[in-house]
């Protein structure tokens, strides 16, 4: 039977990029501060002083430091989120076994296992986590409690930065009827713009046109439509299995890219997030596949397998831009998303030496371990994986 009050917690870490680079610079606190690229980059998050004065994610960073002059890029660290975003689940985990790493900053907890009494229970714990995390890791995280994940996950974005909002059972379609339309997930500023020639400028507007009006917007999906706007939502909280057949990450981009070398740039930056964690696991990968997406949410994928699984960058970075070539086959259609998965995944242990390249192998491994250990520890980040390790 379920509690009679809100059990679904959706947690957003905050401009997270950006977080974990003030936890190694605190000094940079309060200043308009972003994590991109000089030349030819993207901004990738931006401090909310930065969004104050417009600067905002994938902006172009040439753009960037126009409107914001004063602007301080901080470059990437490689390795760094993938480890902090471990540890932050892992403090999750703490708290509730049903814990779900939906990407490398946003995760839902259900917290109907942990026995709690009521809806002051359900707060108090939660606050206390998001204090946790930000003691342990100096990362600040945005809650939103609710009876579901569509809901949750509303709510946490509402009052950012360190937002904690609840909704309690009942109050969903209350809670959002007065929000923009654009607050629901998967509707994007065009789609926005579109459903505003409708009408539909808040969410509410939904529960007040017909079923035919409604089909005709929408489509066969407008009874999913119609239940989002009464805040129904029957998926549950999915727990990752403990033998992982395969790790992947993705972004989103507020706005489509079509720039291919900063998307190849992008990919890279996951695998550098990634490969500690396979490390860590005492595995090894043998098959990337990338996975491209539009802005009308069509999709595609290419993959290519390595003849040796590895637990190293290296072998997978030169993968990269031919899959990504396969996989954007309408080049000139831009991108709303795009991630990379390992899959093929053997135990480190059990894996076959190659003779000729296990000696060179071994050192990169042991080099590589050293920095997974050094970023885990938070001390000096910006020692870098893959590419940077020479032969």
């Amino acid at each position: 039977m379920p509690a009679p009050f809100a059990t679904i917690v959706h947690l957003d870490a905050d401009a997270f990029f950006v977080s974990c680079e003030l936890a190694l610079k605190p000094e940079l606190r309060g200043t308009k501060c972003a994590v991109g690229g000089r030349e030819r980059g993207i901004i990738s998050s931006a401090s909310y002083e930065a969004r104050a004065c417009g600067v905002y994610t994938p902006m172009p960073t040439s753009r960037a430091l126009k409107v914001c002059p004063d602007l301080i890029l901080l470059p990437h660290t490689s390795g760094l989120y993938g480890q902090v975003s471990r540890r932050m689940f892992d403090l999750c985990e703490t708290l509730t076994p049903l814990v779900q790493r939906n990407s490398i900053d946003e995760g839902y907890l259900d917290l109907a296992p942990c026995g709690l009494r009521d809806a002051a229970a359900v707060e108090a714990v939660v606050r206390e986590l998001q204090q946790r995390i930000w003691n342990e890791l100096q990362i600040p995280v945005s809650f939103g409690i609710a009876t579901n994940k569509l809901v949750s996950q509303i709510a946490s974005k509402l009052r950012k930065p360190r937002g904690f909002v609840i909704v309690p059972p009942g109050e969903e379609a209350d809670f959002l009827a007065p929000l923009g339309i654009g607050k629901l997930p998967g509707v994007g500023p065009k789609t926005e713009e579109s459903l505003k020639t409708h009408g539909l400028l808040r969410i509410g507007h939904i529960l007040e046109l017909s079923e035919p009006r409604l089909a005709a917007i929408f489509g066969e999906g407008w009874r999913e439509m119609r239940d989002a706007a009464l805040g129904i939502d029957p998926r549950p909280v999915e727990v990752d299995r403990e033998d992982a057949k395969s790790y992947s990450q993705q972004e989103t981009f507020g706005d489509d890219i079509g720039d291919f070398a900063e998307i190849e740039r992008i990919a890279k930056r996951m695998i550098d997030e990634l490969m500690p964690q396979i490390r860590a696991d005492g595995k090894r990968a043998r098959t990337l596949t990338v996975k491209v997406r539009y802005g009308d949410f069509s999709q595609e994928s290419a993959g290519r397998s390595l003849p040796e699984a590895s637990d190293l960058e290296t072998p997978f970075y030169p993968l990269v831009a031919p899959l990504l070539e396969k996989a954007w086959s309408k080049r000139r259609r831009p991108l709303r998303l795009v991630s990379v998965r390992f899959s093929a995944i053997e135990d480190a242990a059990a894996a076959q030496l190659d003779l000729f390249q296990s000696a060179s192998d071994d050192k990169r491994r042991k080099l590589a371990t050293v920095l997974d250990q050094l970023n885990a520890r938070g001390r000096d980040m910006r020692v870098k994986h893959g590419h940077q390790i020479k032969k």
